[in-house]
């Protein structure tokens, strides 16, 4: 339990701090900007309690928008799909969500990359309509959206591989 929380308590800062001082600074002809801390909400384990990880979302969230000086709106989207997480892992998942059985490191690539996908997507929108807040400039909040969540995706996988265990 003790090592557990351990890893869990450095995945939390680890995000946070490559959040704030690497990937904050890559902005890609002003559509792509990764957000690799979305991570932490989705390899969150399954069998631990809702409250804690929504209000470990918010926490995330939040010390983003400090670091950023964004007002907000990264706390609102974590919470969002830290609320709509059990959702996305039932459709991803399916009967292995329904058993509590779930484990990043055993699952199918395929079911992997839906999960990261939806999560991604949905934290994106949220967080550019919020950020945009304008109907009109919807075009622009899709391009955003769709621009970021293809480099998220593709750095969240390739985080989750190198940095995953090998089980035999």
């Amino acid at each position: 339990m003790n090592n557990i929380f351990s890893i869990h308590t450095a995945r939390f800062f680890l995000l946070i701090l490559a959040q704030v001082i690497l990937f904050n600074n890559i902005n890609f002809l002003g559509y792509t900007n990764p957000f690799p801390y979305i991570l932490f909400i989705a390899l969150f384990p399954v069998k631990n309690n809702r409250i804690i990880l929504i209000l470990l979302s918010f926490l995330i969230g939040l010390l983003i928008d400090i670091f950023l000086d964004t007002g907000g709106i990264h706390a609102a989207s974590c919470v969002f799909i830290a609320y709509i997480r059990p959702l996305v892992l039932k459709f991803s998942f399916g009967t292995i969500y329904e058993h509590q059985t779930v484990k990043f490191n055993t699952v199918d690539f395929g079911s992997k990359l839906i999960y990261f996908s939806l999560l991604t997507v949905l934290h994106h929108i949220i967080l550019f309509s919020l950020e945009i807040f304008s109907l009109s400039k919807i075009i622009l909040v899709l391009q955003k959206t769709l621009f970021s969540s293809i480099f998220t995706i593709l750095l969240s996988i390739s985080i989750t591989i190198i940095f995953s265990r090998k089980t035999k």
